[in-house]
């Protein structure tokens, strides 16, 4: 997986740490926790080929410190160090804060950062590398999910509060999103719908496409 030297852009992949019972939860009914938990390493292995086929940095970004990692993550461990990936741990309690702190502390080192989900191999290369082109414009850069969340986010510029107070989980993610960056004064853009896996016929959408 090439990496790139330029320092004008970072990917960070957020990842939940792979435990039975845990990950992919609206999977279980199907698949079980067991098939549930190999569904979600596969997709976190999908979302990082893609994300590393850009050519630009991608950091890896843990929702759990070191020593709370129960679990099985030997297989996408292995291709973090066999790529030589940064890993980071989230900080915060709510999904905007850890995005918000994320993109802030990269945005000391880069001109662009960009958070992608594990669970969206929906962002090609392509897709993912307009998101970078879209930040010499904007503040920021969204990537609409058909769930009415969204699979990608990126900024050049951050405010505080652009991530407070929303609903994840729910259809009104991204029109929330959207308030909370016109009230902070933030320009943005929104790129073309893709999906995200989280129901059953998204895991088969996705099996379709490999």
């Amino acid at each position: 997986m090439p990496q790139s030297n330029s320092p004008s852009a970072v990917f960070l992949q957020f990842a939940k740490w792979p435990e039975a019972g845990r990950v992919k939860t609206r999977l279980m009914p199907e698949l079980g926790a067991i098939g549930a938990l190999e569904a979600h390493i596969r997709l976190t292995l999908a979302v990082l080929d893609n994300l590393c086929a850009t050519g630009y940095p991608v950091e890896f970004w843990w929702d759990r410190p070191a020593d709370d990692r129960p679990g099985e993550a030997a297989a996408i461990v292995e291709e973090l160090d066999g790529a030589g990936l940064i890993q980071k741990v989230q900080q915060g309690n709510a999904l905007g804060e850890r995005m918000h702190l994320a993109l802030s502390q990269s945005l000391r080192d880069y001109d662009r950062a960009l958070v992608v989900g594990s669970d969206c191999p929906s962002v090609d290369p392509d897709y993912a590398r307009k998101a970078v082109a879209c930040l010499v414009d904007y503040d920021v850069v969204l990537g609409p999910s058909d769930d009415g969340g969204y699979v990608l986010i990126g900024a050049s510029k951050v405010a505080e509060g652009m991530l407070d107070d929303i609903a994840w989980g729910t259809p009104d993610v991204l029109a929330q999103t959207r308030e909370r960056l016109e009230a902070a004064g933030l320009s943005y853009h929104l790129l073309e719908p893709r999906w995200d896996v989280d129901e059953p016929e998204d895991w088969a959408r996705f099996l379709q496409t490999c």
